[in-house]
């Protein structure tokens, strides 16, 4: 995978048994780490974790959700993870229009994407932001959400959900919006090649 990913400037590394609870991959995390620049994300809810993570070689820490609305301590942590869909109401520090997924997700507060952008800029240098939605459908995602957040922090923003096709990704990329891509990729959707050359 990693000589796959190779013609990349940066991957995408999340440890779904930390996300899950389940324990953790930190060897694999440190291995990523060594040999490519890594975003790492996965069960990062404490100070002490993200600093593990940077420890293992990470150049960023994805924050899944702060135990603080305003998590001072963290420092400017590497992004906070954001969920979505149009007019979708913030639900800790992710959003989705349908409650699914995860008793986490359906906890609403009256925020919109927007506001906890805005709220959380001072503390995070980007933010990775999934479009829920469509997340693993090969559907496309929602291009004027994403619109919409560009001109709400003037922070890198990168882009996830849904997002299916070469056109798709220029429209973001055009929006000055970095993408991170998985099911179009391993299903053959789009091809690492044609990607590498944008």
């Amino acid at each position: 995978m990693l000589r796959q990913f190779s013609p990349f400037p940066q991957i995408q590394v999340i440890d779904l048994d930390a996300a899950m609870g389940r324990g953790s991959n930190d060897d694999i995390v440190r291995m990523l780490a060594s040999k490519a620049v890594a975003r790492v994300g996965g069960g990062v809810r404490t100070v002490g974790r993200a600093q593990a993570l940077v420890e293992q070689g990470a150049h960023r820490v994805i924050v899944e959700r702060p135990h603080s609305p305003r998590p001072a301590s963290m420092s400017r942590p590497g992004g906070a993870r954001c969920r979505g869909g149009p007019r979708a109401p913030h639900r800790r520090a992710r959003f989705q229009e349908r409650p699914h997924r995860s008793k986490r997700l359906q906890e609403a507060t009256q925020f919109t994407a927007e506001d906890v952008l805005r709220t959380l800029e001072p503390y995070c240098s980007g933010f990775l932001c999934t479009y829920v939605d469509k997340e693993g459908m090969l559907q496309g995602t929602d291009l004027d959400w994403f619109r919409r957040l560009r001109a709400a922090t003037t922070l890198e923003l990168t882009a996830a959900g849904g997002i299916t096709t070469m056109d798709e990704v220029r429209a973001l990329l055009a929006m000055d919006i970095h993408v991170a891509l998985g099911m179009a990729i391993y299903t053959g959707r789009l091809r690492l090649a044609e990607l590498a050359a944008l």
